[in-house]
């Protein structure tokens, strides 16, 4: 029976074989790894992956889809919306580290990026098709258009690469938008830094880009009363993360 793909769970199904095998051959699994994938939909993914690693466990929310892929030998199915899922969990299950794979729903990518940060240390690597606008500003460099709050709380814990650009017509339905698979590594030394507060200094500081940052993220730095040195005669996007981050670990003044 065809699955008609359902507008509020932002399903395309990726068609394209030669886009699914460059994108294996990108992940290049193997037996005996923890292999996690997010959003099988058809298993377009889901069947070459699971050829190569043999065990493969997937994290669905439509109830259809994962009766599907439950009659599928090899899988381990988790029927779950993607941000309840305690990856931690799946880690500790498996005994070893998590490789992420998946075709994000383009409607809510960015809360499971935001959601996966904070597994980071038990990930070994992550490979998502994404919106090419997205990918493009979570890889964006300090100075460039694209380079915002993304890049910043991602690349703070990443290193984030572009593994190749795929057109709209390897998806059915085809969405209106061009897609891109990115590799995220965790980064072998994260520097420790509270989320929220960095969260909380980035969002201001991107609040309006067009302004030096005395006009907002200067009033920040002022009621926070920090003892830094932070150039405030900048734009936020010419800061560097090393910056921010540095910048969330300033002391109060004396």
């Amino acid at each position: 029976m065809r699955h008609t793909a359902k507008k509020r769970f932002g399903q395309h199904f990726l068609v394209d074989d030669s886009v699914i095998e460059s994108i294996c051959d990108a992940i290049d699994p193997r037996p005996g790894q923890a292999l996690v994938e997010i959003g099988p939909g058809l298993g377009a993914m889901t069947r070459p992956l699971l050829a190569r690693c043999q065990a493969l466990t997937v994290i669905e929310l439509d109830r259809d889809l994962a009766a599907r892929l439950r009659r599928q030998a090899g899988l381990t199915v988790v029927e779950s919306d993607v941000l309840q899922v305690d990856f931690r969990a799946l880690a500790a299950a498996a005994g070893q580290p998590l490789r992420v794979v998946g075709n994000l729903p383009y409607n809510i990518s960015t809360p499971i990026l935001f959601h996966l940060l904070e597994f980071a240390d038990v990930v070994t690597d992550q490979h998502f098709m994404l919106q090419k606008e997205v990918v493009d500003r979570m890889a964006a460099a300090p100075g460039c258009k694209d380079y915002g709050r993304l890049s910043v709380m991602l690349q703070w814990r990443y290193r984030i690469s572009v593994v190749l650009d795929v057109p709209p017509d390897a998806f059915d339905p085809p969405p209106r938008v061009n897609s891109a698979v990115v590799r995220m590594r965790p980064l072998a030394q994260q520097q420790a830094v509270d989320p929220a507060r960095l969260g909380e200094l980035v969002t201001v500081a991107f609040s309006q880009r067009r302004k030096l940052l005395r006009h907002t993220l200067g009033r920040w730095i002022e009621v926070q009363g920090l003892d830094t040195g932070f150039d405030l005669q900048r734009r936020a996007e010419e800061v560097p993360v090393e910056e921010f981050l540095a910048l969330a670990r300033a002391p109060k003044a004396p």
